[in-house]
């Protein structure tokens, strides 16, 4: 998916995209993948090149961004609107370690999926979950870059 045209000279639209864009789309992505992990992982428990455990880092990933995107539409994206200021370099602080988290855990999907490529004659539940893992894992990469690279300079040291 190409990444979509995102207003980064102005951090008001900036926030409003990336919770209309990024932050519903992983509300809908996220339970998905879950199901569909679970569902592979059950099904085809000891098969070769089955991905144990995708499915507790998928959870894992859920309930942590669910947090993580809640506290930017509450808070920091908030705060953003209204020009920054004083202090708004911690909540900053603590959105990049979430960041440098999810990194990781892109890096243990990636690991443990054979970098989303499904074994031969995986059933079609099993192909899609890994369509659907590379389609979230991109738009997780530029949703992160875009605040890491665009927003958050913009209002630290402030």
């Amino acid at each position: 998916m190409m990444p979509i045209a995102a207003p980064i000279h102005d951090a008001a639209e900036l926030t409003r995209f990336i919770e209309a864009e990024y932050h519903q789309r992983h509300r809908v992505q996220l339970p998905r993948l879950v199901e569909m992990a679970d569902r592979v992982e059950t099904v085809h428990a000891g098969s070769e090149g089955l991905p144990a455990g995708l499915s507790a880092i998928l959870r894992r990933m859920l309930e942590d961004m669910d947090g993580h995107m809640m506290k930017e539409e509450m808070i920091l994206f908030p705060a953003m609107r209204a020009g920054g200021g004083p202090g708004i370099g911690a909540p900053i602080a603590v959105m990049r370690a979430d960041h440098d988290d999810h990194g990781r855990e892109i890096d243990e999907i990636r690991l443990l999926t054979g970098n989303l490529s499904a074994p031969a004659g995986a059933c079609g539940t099993w192909r899609a979950l890994y369509a659907g893992l590379a389609e979230f894992v991109d738009d997780l990469t530029e949703h992160m870059r875009l605040e890491n690279e665009v927003l958050f300079p913009q209002f630290e040291g402030k």
